[in-house]
């Protein structure tokens, strides 16, 4: 049970919004302009099923057009309703700015439990929400992307836009209707990994600071540090897999439905995910310790926890019992408003989910412009790199009389993949994003804690588009 001091997610986001608004003395009727969706519509629409008609409600939530198009995910969940969509479109709108992606924020949602269903069901129900969205205004290219969330995926996307291009098969962009798609219908490498990538440059930035990694009482690199990681979907998974492969990070604890697993001499997050998909869950995963309370182990000791799973997962009933130094918020507020400032004066030091779980919306960016453009990244450039390292490379040979060993050559002469650009932007924008927050929290006596620093670094780009644009 939640304590009675908490607000909905919805009034959490608003609460964070506003005391950002109030550091930067954002005038209060600009405030209130910003602060609101522009629009929502809720859509019910019936689909002949199983030899009758089944009704489904769905969401669409429009926060801010200071630029376009506006970009979100859709989720597919049995939770989903227009006070959460309306949350996470606000969301959208300060991350896309804090990591200079020019997009307005929206968000959607289709009450449903995907695995209630049939494949073919879940097509037919995703196109007729689909058309829906098209009949209304709320897809296209140049107006609203949606992209995958909780509950859909690449298939969702590839129905999706494939069900854009019949309703306007004159739109040479029609693919660009959404992002998130497979590689092979117009997808983008690395989208898949894109968020939890974006998650542990994040937290490797901050590892980089020692002053800000001494606000947390830790000391030294990433290296061998204990993590914790609730949900083990895609964000959780690829974030525990780069931690654990590329920093050398001790993951001794998954929190997933079904309860948790520890281990003090670490997990193989490929086998937790393995057994996950296996099982549906990680009871019984070999070697470790089953804790059927999952919701306990937030609590447990560690240095890094990383709720990866929904909102509100640390409340007031937990906050004052969470052990982890640093919190990374890999999910969409995942900390309420009430317990962040417990978390706060205990010392705790929390990386918001404005800054640190952007990869998603950047490797989308990424994909739209490559659909708008109808050109893959390096296409113009790979062969001439390849030329030019390969005449670098001739050039110290002949200089040192030494052959350059095949090692160093080899990646020189290979030249950029698409996937290399993308991963070098990805870490390039987040890196960027998280000194712009840190530098905004140091210049201002107004601001302490780094989610009010993200927003007001956010804020002060959408205010400027504002005026800029003559609306303020």
């Amino acid at each position: 049970m939640t304590s009675s001091t908490e607000t909905n997610f919805l009034g959490s986001v608003r609460s964070m919004f506003d005391r950002a608004a109030r550091a930067l003395a954002v005038p209060s009727d600009l405030v209130e302009a910003i602060r609101e969706c522009n629009s929502v519509i809720q859509l019910r629409f019936p689909v002949r099923l199983r030899g009758g008609y089944r009704t489904f409600c769905g969401w669409r939530a429009v926060h801010s057009e200071h630029r376009l198009p506006v970009k979100g995910g859709i989720r597919f969940a049995p939770i989903v309703d227009q006070q959460e969509v309306e949350a996470l479109a606000s969301l959208m709108t300060f991350k896309c700015a804090l990591v200079d992606v020019p997009f307005g924020g929206a968000k959607g949602g289709l009450a449903i439990r995907p695995r209630d269903y049939t494949e073919d069901e879940l097509e037919l129900i995703t196109r007729r929400f689909t058309q829906e969205l098209a009949d209304h205004g709320y897809i296209g290219p140049s107006r609203d992307v949606p992209a995958p969330d909780m509950g859909t995926g690449e298939r969702e996307m590839a129905w999706m836009a494939d069900e854009y291009r019949a309703l306007y098969p004159s739109d040479i962009d029609a693919l660009a209707c959404v992002t998130g798609k497979p590689v092979t219908q117009g997808g983008i490498p690395y989208r898949r990994q894109a968020t939890g990538s974006g998650v542990h440059y994040v937290v490797r930035e901050f590892f980089a600071h020692p002053e800000d990694v001494a606000r947390t009482g830790l000391d030294g690199g990433l290296e061998g540090k204990a993590v914790i990681v609730q949900g083990f979907g895609n964000v959780g998974f690829n974030t525990a897999r780069y931690l654990v492969e590329e920093e050398g990070v001790r993951l001794v604890g998954v929190i997933e439905r079904d309860g948790a697993i520890l281990s003090d001499a670490g997990l193989a997050p490929d086998d937790v995910a393995e057994h996950r998909r296996e099982t549906r869950g990680v009871k019984g995963f070999p070697g470790a310790r089953f804790v059927a309370d999952g919701g306990s182990v937030l609590a447990a000791d560690c240095d890094i926890l990383v709720p990866a799973a929904a909102e509100n997962q640390v409340t007031m009933d937990n906050a004052a019992r969470i052990a982890a130094p640093l919190i990374v918020e890999a999910a969409n507020g995942p900390v309420s408003f009430a317990a962040e400032r417990t978390l706060l004066e205990r010392g705790k030091v929390i990386l918001p989910d404005l800054l640190v779980n952007a990869g998603g919306v950047t490797v989308s960016y990424f994909e739209w412009v490559s659909n708008v453009s109808h050109m893959r990244f390096g296409r113009l450039s790979r062969r001439l790199d390849v030329q030019r390292n390969r005449h670098i490379v001739e050039m110290i040979e002949a200089a040192t009389g030494k052959p350059v060993p095949d090692a160093l050559k080899a990646p020189l002469l290979r030249g950029n993949e698409e996937i290399d650009l993308i991963r070098a932007g990805l870490e390039d924008t987040m890196r960027d994003a998280y000194r712009a927050t840190r530098e905004t929290m140091l210049a201002s006596p107004a601001i302490d804690d780094l989610r009010t620093a993200a927003f007001a670094c956010a804020l002060e780009k959408v205010v400027r588009s504002y005026r800029e644009m003559g609306l303020a």
